[in-house]
């Protein structure tokens, strides 16, 4: 496994380190002869998309990356990538260097931590009437149709249409709709960070009269809703091809004094923690900006916590507070991954009702097992494990939550299990903030 990772790193030797270059190739899917290299770096598309990246006014190198540490100044200007990234392996590794009783100490941590603030998540799965064309599959066939997609994202929608973040239209109001979002900015945008094909903001246009969407995300895709989004006369939409790490929000000139809603469903990892970054660290307050936040709602679904690093992560102060270091960061977000241990068919409820307490601790550590902790995370149950990880993605999440409520939004953390669709592991939650100075009926409740 090492040595597959070590190809996908720049081979150039370091020597005031003793080691091989730790930033992954600019595109490692070919090779170029070094004789080469000149004539292919001229012609190369990729080496001109990131040129003409660099000239862009909303590129800003690692503005949203986050620091190692919180009295740290911000690092922009400074490739992020590489040095500062650790590896599942460095994870899992630390982990079984533990001690049988520190092993069993950081779990009592987990579980104590877990209890004191992971107490107010909510199961939501709702299905709006607005989505019944899709939910129905009476969409553009040209429309890629997955059932299992879709009613995630309908349910997202429901969720964003119950906290009060979207209205529903139906077609008699659309050319009303168009008006008034020409006449003021009372219809806010969408913003999709880590869009992909971008089919949630196809959701979201066709189901509630979306008129202006931009689309963030690094790579390129085919089969993008792009052109059939394009097809809407009163739709503007903007696709910025950008890392969300680069990306400076408030130097997009046509998002500028616009009010808009911030959504993702697929904000893998750290993906989640710069997204956060890029919509907030730069605005005020609330209560000291007022109606001049045009941050309208958030809705983001968590996913890839086994991929989350310290750095980036939006809450190390809370965590801190609640005694958690940057080393039990790391190995909280490693056993994030034994979420999808358990049996698919099993019922989360099931998972609530005891302690994580191995059968085997007795035998290793009477044993001496030098192995004892990758023993005994070897031997826990299915469900033990699958426990333990769901409990560190919810810490994870909380402390999130609560970096968004010091910036003044109102916000709740919901999950959705899907009948018929939900697969152990695969929990699907989602942060729904507003600011507090947004009101609305819904939020009341």
């Amino acid at each position: 496994m090492k040595t597959k990772m070590m190809e996908n790193r720049c081979k150039f030797w370091v020597p005031k380190k003793s080691r091989f270059c730790a930033n992954s190739p600019l595109q490692n899917s070919f090779s170029v002869l070094q004789e080469n290299l000149g004539s292919h770096l001229r012609r190369c598309p990729l080496v001109k998309q990131v040129q003409s990246l660099s000239t862009q006014p909303f590129y800003q190198k690692g503005v949203n990356a986050g620091k190692e540490d919180e009295q740290e100044e911000p690092e922009t200007g400074i490739p992020t990538s590489g040095f500062d990234i650790v590896t599942s392996e460095m994870k899992r590794n630390a982990v079984y260097s533990l001690n049988i009783s520190e092993f069993f100490e950081m779990i009592g941590k987990i579980e104590s931590v877990h209890a004191q603030i992971c107490n107010d998540i909510k199961d939501s799965y709702k299905i709006p009437e607005a989505c019944g064309v899709w939910i129905k599959g009476e969409v553009d066939r040209n429309v890629p149709f997955q059932e299992k997609h879709v009613a995630q994202q309908a349910s997202m929608l429901g969720n964003l249409e119950e906290f009060g973040v979207l209205e529903r239209i139906d077609d008699k109001e659309k050319c009303e709709l168009v008006e008034r979002a020409e006449n003021s900015n009372g219809v806010p945008a969408v913003v999709e960070f880590g869009a992909g094909r971008g089919y949630l903001t196809q959701m979201l246009a066709d189901c509630y009269g979306i008129r202006r969407v931009f689309l963030v995300e690094r790579k390129a895709y085919k089969l993008k809703a792009d052109r059939s989004l394009r097809q809407k006369e009163s739709l503007i939409l903007e696709r910025l091809r950008i890392d969300i790490e680069d990306l400076n929000l408030n130097a997009v000139e046509s998002l500028q004094r616009l009010p808009y809603i911030a959504i993702g469903k697929h904000l893998c990892g750290p993906a989640t923690d710069l997204t956060l970054r890029c919509c907030l660290a730069n605005e005020r307050s609330a209560e000291q900006c007022g109606v001049n936040c045009y941050l309208r709602g958030l809705a983001i679904a968590t996913c890839c916590h086994h991929l989350c690093q310290w750095k980036h992560y939006i809450n190390k102060k809370y965590l801190t507070s609640l005694g958690i270091s940057k080393e039990e960061f790391h190995a909280i977000t490693w056993f994030t991954s034994w979420a999808v241990d358990a049996d698919h068919g099993s019922d989360l409820s099931d998972v609530i009702d005891f302690k994580l307490r191995p059968e085997s601790i007795e035998r290793e550590e009477c044993n001496g097992n030098a192995n004892g902790v990758e023993a005994i995370a070897k031997n826990m149950k299915a469900i033990e494990r699958a426990k333990l990880g769901f409990m560190c993605k919810q810490i994870i999440d909380m402390g999130r939550l609560m970096w968004l409520k010091e910036h003044g939004l109102q916000t709740q953390l919901v999950k959705i299990q899907m009948p018929f669709f939900f697969e152990y592991g695969s929990e699907f939650v989602i942060s729904f903030s507003v600011p507090r100075h947004y009101t609305c009926s819904a939020m009341n409740r």
